[in-house]
């Protein structure tokens, strides 16, 4: 994985991971933390140059964190990149644990990814309270259930990145793979936790039918095989 670094060319980066997969040091290449356009750009160039493909990326997502769904992962479903989802519980903000207590983040290394900053995040965050009562199951299940939800309802392979501090916590991570929530509680979740898309996606996103010559309801993706 690389870090974004705007001093060092895309081109030095591709031809670095090309040497380390022809030395046999790594099997393949992927991105953390890069803008989609510098990853489009990547791809293309390691395929025209033909150097080590790019295959994967990283980036934040959880229900606090979802500005990817604007060009990240919409990217990674067009051009087959599978997608490394790191801190799905924003942070420790999901679990609830910050309404009663500061222990966590915020005690051991003094800062949080997440706070309840906003409107949306405080409703987020009661809304997976809410559907964890319902369910029997603790809040940061719901939360990795859902974001295993959002995966299997894309083409592309996305897997959340779980960060256990002790075994309380990764047995936690684990029961969550036996959650599943309804097709309502998914709902409920994505609606009150969805990020404005912007222009031109809201615009399209208004009048598919006229851009589409009128037969919008005939019309399928392509689905692009997952790398």
């Amino acid at each position: 994985m690389h870090f974004p670094d705007e001093l060092t060319p895309m081109e030095e980066l591709l031809r670095g991971l090309d040497d380390l997969v022809s030395a046999g040091k790594i099997h393949h290449g992927a991105l953390s933390n890069f803008p989609a356009w510098r990853v489009s750009r990547a791809v293309t160039l390691a395929d025209l140059r033909n150097q080590a493909p790019i295959i994967g990326i990283q980036h934040e997502y959880s229900l606090v964190e979802r500005t990817a769904d604007r060009e990240i992962l919409p990217m990674a479903e067009s051009l087959g990149l599978g997608a490394a989802l790191w801190s799905p519980l924003g942070g420790g903000l999901l679990t609830g644990k910050y309404r009663s207590s500061a222990e966590g983040r915020l005690s051991d290394l003094g800062m949080v990814i997440h706070t309840e900053s906003t409107d949306q995040k405080i409703s987020v965050v009661d809304t997976v309270l809410a559907i964890a009562q319902e369910t029997g199951v603790t809040p940061a299940q719901v939360a990795v259930a859902w974001v295993r939800e959002r995966a299997a309802r894309s083409v592309a392979t996305l897997v959340p990145i779980i960060g256990p501090r002790n075994l309380s916590q990764l047995d936690s991570y684990l029961a969550a793979l036996d959650v599943k929530l309804t097709d309502k509680q998914y709902t409920r979740l994505a609606e009150v936790s969805a990020v404005p898309l912007g222009a031109p996606h809201e615009g399209i996103g208004v009048s598919p039918d006229r851009l589409h010559g009128g037969a919008a309801d005939r019309i399928t993706a392509p689905v692009v095989p997952v790398a």
